[in-house]
């Protein structure tokens, strides 16, 4: 069942968005929200941090891109943070998607695009 303003728990999930469906791990509780991407060489597919309103690279050991969404999922904000940074936090952002660098771009999230989540 898609889900935009639902509560969300940890584990995994799709990602729709407009001509794709991508794997997507979902980190709610706040130790999978500490953990996040740190430890990784990459991630397949992308993690959605909830809720949230920030991000950053610090230990980190790639670049990655970042979405700030709203209450329904609706993009605010694309940045690509690089390593070992501190993002700037988005005060109307209720989630926080995270990809590899250029992930983003490829699958076309940019501000406006309404994203979706299957269980």
């Amino acid at each position: 069942m898609p889900t935009a303003t639902t509560e969300l728990y940890d584990g995994q999930a799709r990602l729709r968005v407009p001509g794709h469906r991508l794997p997507l791990e979902i980190a709610a509780s706040p130790r999978a929200r500490t953990r996040g991407l740190l430890g990784r060489d990459g991630i397949d597919g992308a993690i959605l941090i909830t809720p949230s309103s920030s991000s950053h690279t610090l230990r980190m050991r790639f670049p990655i891109d970042v979405a700030y969404l709203d209450r329904q999922l609706r993009v605010i904000v694309v940045h690509t943070v690089k390593h070992n940074r501190i993002g700037m936090p988005c005060w109307r952002a209720r989630h926080v998607l995270e990809a590899e660098a250029g992930a983003l771009a490829r699958w076309s999230i940019h501000p406006g695009v309404q994203l979706y989540i299957d269980h």
